[in-house]
């Protein structure tokens, strides 16, 4: 369990890197939307090729996104019931979860994208509209947002069991970070509590 724990760890970082990166890809999007409304209206002149790199962008945010969410536990769930449920019965929840609906869903999308992917690399297929762009980088994101989501998920379930082991403490619990102006906050109030310490002491 110990190895599958460093492995586990390791994906989770892979997961937490691209994370932090990938919001740059919708900032991206957004940059060439706008610049691409502005020259249209400014000078009338357009591309299809504009339009579709925002979508490829925007493809890859959220399949590349999708681990880094799953890791830290934002995907839409339904608690009606499994929130009156003790720990231990929402951690066996997760593991038939992880097990018999994540891991064959995520390798059913795996075989019919890779060779998907593979077809349209191999054939340079280009988009059939004005100015298109060529298509299999965003046929590639499939394969690896869905293999980045596959190795999150067995990282998820491995920590499930951990717990279930009494090897970790509970991986769904969310550390609440303080923000920079929380912080700030905090370190003014001690600061003016300690010269209101010292001019009573005074």
């Amino acid at each position: 369990m110990h190895a599958l724990l460093k492995f586990s760890k390791a994906v989770d970082w892979l997961n937490s890197q691209i994370g932090k990166y990938v919001i740059w890809l919708i900032l991206a999007s957004t940059v060439i939307s706008a610049v691409n409304a502005i020259v249209r209206k400014v000078f009338n002149v357009s591309s299809n090729a504009y339009l579709e790199v925002q979508w490829y962008l925007f493809a890859g945010a959220f399949l590349l996104a999708a681990a880094y969410t799953l890791l830290n536990g934002e995907h839409v769930k339904i608690d009606v019931i499994a929130s009156h449920l003790s720990k231990r019965a929402q951690m066996w929840i997760d593991v038939i979860g992880f097990t018999f609906f994540l891991t064959p869903f995520c390798i059913a999308i795996l075989w019919f994208s890779v060779p998907f992917f593979l077809k349209g690399w191999a054939s340079g297929e280009m988009s059939p509209n004005t100015g298109g762009l060529i298509r299999w980088p965003v046929y590639a994101m499939i394969p690896l947002g869905f293999g980045l989501l596959l190795l999150q998920g067995w990282s998820e379930l491995i920590k499930r069991l951990a717990f279930l082991q009494g090897l970790i403490e509970d991986p769904t619990h969310k550390k609440v970070e303080k923000t920079a102006e929380e912080e700030l906050a905090e370190a003014i109030q001690k600061l003016a509590e300690e010269k209101a310490a010292k001019a009573n002491a005074a």
